[in-house]
């Protein structure tokens, strides 16, 4: 490895590594320097349209971008970064298949996001499933259609029940939108059912706070809660989920009942692959960053997103950036100049931002927003979550595919078919084989 040629590893493709490596892309391809990115994924999911996935208003696969068709010029490795030797300038790569092997560089970007954040809960981890890719969405989806279907064909008023049962616990974004935008779907595809009204079904939102959407303050907190309870929506506050073993669900507030969906959508936690890094961590798990990304004591290596503390310049009280796509997809912009400023022997320049606000969307033609301190309510703020968020997703090809799929949903109805086979693809040819 020549020093005219700095060797710059990318840990991780989701919104950090991919726009990190994207705005690297051109100066590899010019030779100034090389690129390697590496995650288990082949692709980076735009998270805030996985509900609308969900829902059948996004295709699937325009909510996902290819990093070896968007990262050309850049090399992408299929695996997955399980330690990080920083002193020696190595990290070792686990592939999907074959032996691990180790991976050096010159300078590296710790971009490997956040997990979801769980509990010791019985029956969690057998009953529920989480909500953070394209994979877990679209199992979501076929789910709750395979629900009403099992409900409109089950005589047994318990097991049907519990069917149209459909438990969600998280406040946050991830969880009140998948909220929404599912119930909103399943109320819909109630018309092709004789024998389920939307009434027979019960949707419940689980939140250990007095509050759901802070990030939109309280007062569009309270109105998303009143707007949800209105759809005939349990929205249940202070209230903590105790277990759900065999899909017994049992709340904090002495409420017991059985439910066959359960979604976890309880916040996200650094990616525990830090500790084995010799990066210095907080109290949290993240990385110690610098206002230029640089991680503290180092000058070769940065981070940013999820996994990093990267101080708030914007803020009076020295806190630091949230953790959301706002700030990632803003730092790893500001990272990948940094990089190129430092090859040129520049000074990397401090990350500023103040945060412009939030949207949500609440189901077809119902949202809230918060920019710039004005309030925005119903079909204004949808419109506003739906423009926002088709210009922060990457690439052209996939902005066009977006907004085509929008404008077809407006000449023809919503599509309810559930794809349940694609969980278990081969359960046909196995009974096939027994028979």
């Amino acid at each position: 490895m020549t020093a005219q040629v700095p060797h710059i590893l990318v840990v991780g493709g989701g919104y950090v590594g991919m726009y990190t490596a994207y705005g690297l892309r051109k100066a590899a391809r010019r030779g100034k320097i090389r690129v390697t990115v590496v995650d288990p994924r082949s692709v980076m999911t735009y998270q805030p349209f996985l509900p609308e996935a969900a829902a059948g208003s996004v295709e699937p696969r325009h909510v996902v971008v290819p990093l070896r068709k968007t990262l050309k010029g850049c090399r992408v490795v299929t695996g997955r970064v399980t330690s990080i030797d920083h002193a020696h300038k190595v990290a070792k790569v686990m592939p999907e298949e074959g032996p691990d092997y180790e991976l050096a560089y010159d300078q590296i970007v710790v971009a490997l996001g956040s997990i979801a954040r769980t509990l010791p809960i019985p029956g969690l981890a057998e009953e529920a499933t989480g909500f953070k890719n394209v994979e877990e969405a679209i199992a979501l989806r076929n789910k709750v259609l395979d629900r009403l279907d099992v409900a409109a064909s089950q005589p047994d008023p318990a097991l049907r029940k519990a069917a149209l049962t459909f438990v969600f616990v998280g406040g946050g974004y991830a969880g009140v939108e998948a909220f929404a935008e599912l119930e909103d779907m399943a109320r819909y595809a109630t018309r092709y059912y004789d024998n389920i009204q939307p009434e027979d079904m019960r949707w419940v939102l689980v939140e250990a706070t007095n509050r759901i959407l802070p990030e939109v303050g309280p007062e569009l907190g309270q109105y998303t809660v009143e707007q949800l309870r209105k759809r005939n929506m349990d929205v249940k506050l202070e209230t903590r989920l105790e277990s759900c073993e065999k899909g017994r669900v049992v709340l904090s507030d002495g409420e017991e009942f059985d439910a066959d969906t359960i979604v976890w959508t309880a916040g996200v936690k650094a990616n525990p692959a830090l500790a084995r890094t010799d990066f210095p961590l907080d109290e949290r798990g993240r990385i110690k960053c610098l206002p230029n990304l640089r991680i503290e004591g180092l000058d070769d290596a940065w981070s940013a997103g999820d996994n990093a503390a990267v101080p708030d310049l914007t803020s009076d009280t020295g806190a630091y950036c949230a953790p959301n796509a706002q700030h990632a997809v803003r730092q790893a912009r500001r990272l990948a100049a940094n990089i190129l400023r430092v090859v040129d022997g520049k000074e990397p320049q401090d990350y500023e931002h103040k945060y412009v606000g939030s949207v949500a969307s609440l189901g077809l033609h119902k949202g809230v927003a918060q920019l710039y301190g004005v309030k925005v309510k119903g079909w204004p703020a949808w419109f506003l979550h739906r423009t926002y968020h088709v210009s922060r997703v990457p690439t052209f090809n996939r902005k066009a595919r977006v907004i085509l799929d929008w404008t077809l949903a407006l000449f023809f109805r919503r599509e309810v078919t559930s794809l349940g086979s694609l969980q278990m693809p081969n359960e046909e040819f196995r009974r096939a084989t027994k028979s």
